[in-house]
């Protein structure tokens, strides 16, 4: 019994392959202003790095934060992946050549939009 136990946990550790080296930060900055305003960024020793900045917008009565930044890395396959970001008013619009692109309107439908947009309002 204790055989078998031994050979499953040699053959668990043989399994689970070489470890991770350990990732460390090689680049960071981190600043926040009394006018709301921020800015941050870190670069890993794996390649990996993101900034962000930020800052208060007012829309009308509204407030909030108005942000945009980018993250780079390296997809598990290979791939550098680059992602861009924006976020605002006009909500959360990220950029990168990795997300999906939906497909284009089918003409058919593209020209009764048209059509409809062209009608007059509807009376009530």
């Amino acid at each position: 019994m204790k055989l078998v136990f031994f050979a499953c946990v040699i053959a668990l550790a043989a399994a689970a392959g070489p470890a991770d080296p350990e990732i460390t930060i090689v680049a960071e900055e981190n600043n926040v202003n009394f006018d709301g305003s921020y800015r941050y960024s870190f670069k890993n020793s794996d390649g990996t790095e993101a900034e962000q900045s930020g800052q208060l917008k007012q829309i009308g009565a509204e407030a909030g934060e108005a942000v945009q930044g980018s993250v780079t890395y390296t997809a598990p396959d290979g791939t550098l992946i680059r992602l861009t970001y924006t976020a605002d008013e006009n909500g959360y619009q990220p950029q990168g050549e990795h997300l999906p692109v939906p497909p284009p309107i089918p003409e058919a439908i593209a020209k009764a939009l048209a059509y409809i947009a062209t009608a007059p309002p509807p009376r009530n």
